[in-house]
């Protein structure tokens, strides 16, 4: 056994394993059930994964002998895996503060997509922007969610719409997977919206005969590496049919599928996704019962979002019914210039709250139902060994605390730590009282 390791957090009152047997994914009573070890000890080993986990005592006995880059006494505190956000749209320039009065006044999300607010005001903004000031605020952007304890985050170009500008943000993207310690899961959404001056078929074909191509070019070079790909299907924007195409042609230079999927108007986004093989849909607050059912058989994750059901005022994804057919439910912040919310605690409490997951069903849908609807739980979304070192500390004797505190993550996170080292130190940690 090496006997350098980088990390021990010990004595932890709280080890959030949330798997122990290797699980892909949570779903039915299962999401509703996590494991959990007490008074519990871990070890991240100099290449960044986890090395051992286990009761305190056995620990330390078992490392007696080794040394470590870094000690963490975790009496009295929680360890949870790192969160992970399956759905983001981070990257934008503009400011759209003036569009939240004008839904709290009534107006919709299409009616102020008609008229020329929404996607199309960021899509303007974000052309003229240049590399480096998207990238500056992109980086704040994720620097926010890290704190909030997420360390795998999925992130969407699609405030471009043309191809230059889609390319631009997958190379912003790119510098902040190279350059950045929290994890990053990239998705092309050329398709997020149809461009002024083209029709749905226009903008369908252009994606599929110079936009993918140009991925497929870029990723044989080694420039750019894209994970998923996404398209908006929604009546207005893209229809079944133009979906279908862009999703199988992605899905044709290796792209994973995950996109939106039912939320404003039935489209039976559901069933299609089921059936081109996607990885996961989102939104789906207008999913049919078929398309729940279909979803379930395809073991196809279903990332519900309920910042934009709060904050645009839609009904409730059918969060408990996806559960009891068996669907596996993550969870994403939708964070975007219409739903600005970067803390995932936040996106647990409102999906416990408005969609009456249980706590231990939101912390599934955040770590390890996340981290499948990115294609990543084999590495990410839970406390085992050989996984990725990525971990939160909160400084609470209940990890309940970090749901149950509404905007109380602030406080209760003491670290957030990614492949075994420290990102974030929290200095104003407070001592927490048991209530």
């Amino acid at each position: 056994m090496a006997r350098r390791h980088r990390l021990l957090l010990e004595n932890a009152q709280q080890l959030v394993l949330v798997c122990a047997r290797g699980e892909e994914y949570l779903r039915r009573q299962d999401a509703g059930s996590l494991a959990v070890l007490r008074d519990a000890s871990l070890v991240v080993g100099l290449d960044g994964c986890i090395k051992a986990v286990g009761q305190a005592d056995v620990i330390r006995s078992q490392f007696s002998g080794a040394t470590f880059e870094r000690i963490i006494d975790c009496s009295g505190k929680c360890v949870l895996p790192g969160l992970v956000d399956a759905h983001t749209h981070p990257m934008w320039a503009g400011d759209r503060v003036h569009e939240f009065a004008m839904k709290l006044a009534g107006a919709s999300y299409m009616e102020i997509h008609e008229a020329g607010g929404g996607i199309h005001f960021t899509v303007e903004h974000t052309q003229k922007a240049t590399e480096e000031e998207l990238f500056s605020t992109f980086k704040h952007r994720l620097e926010r969610m890290l704190r909030t304890g997420s360390t795998l985050v999925e992130c969407k170009s699609g405030y471009g719409l043309n191809l230059e500008t889609e390319l631009k943000m997958l190379r912003v993207i790119e510098r902040a997977k190279q350059c950045m310690d929290i994890g990053i899961s990239s998705t092309y959404c050329g398709a997020h919206s149809v461009p002024k001056g083209k029709t749905a078929a226009e903008a369908t074909d252009d994606i599929v005969n110079n936009h993918l191509p140009k991925l497929k070019e870029l990723k044989l070079t080694g420039e750019i590496h894209v994970n998923n790909i996404d398209v908006f299907c929604e009546k207005g924007v893209f229809d079944l049919e133009s979906t279908r195409r862009i999703l199988q042609a992605g899905k044709d230079i290796g792209l994973q599928i995950n996109f939106h999927g039912d939320e404003l108007h039935p489209m039976k986004s559901a069933e299609l996704g089921a059936e081109l093989g996607a990885r996961a849909i989102s939104h789906l607050e207008e999913v049919s019962d078929e398309g729940i059912k279909a979803m379930a058989r395809a073991k196809c994750a279903a990332v519900l979002l309920p910042t934009t059901a709060y904050m645009l005022r839609l009904k409730q994804p059918q969060a408990r019914k996806m559960l009891e057919e068996g669907v596996i439910v993550a969870l994403g912040s939708d964070f975007n210039p219409n739903a600005y919310c970067f803390s995932m605690p936040m996106v647990m409490h409102l999906a416990c709250v408005n969609m009456k997951m249980s706590m231990n069903e939101a912390l599934a849908a955040a770590t390890i139902n996340a981290a499948y609807a990115l294609g990543k739980s084999d590495t990410h979304g839970s406390i085992e060994m050989g996984k990725q070192g990525d971990l939160v500390i909160i400084n609470s004797s209940r990890w309940e605390h970090l749901i149950y505190q509404f905007g109380g993550h602030e406080a209760l996170i003491s670290y957030v730590i990614v492949k075994g080292k420290v990102i974030y130190q929290n200095e104003r940690r407070e001592t927490m009282i048991s209530y």
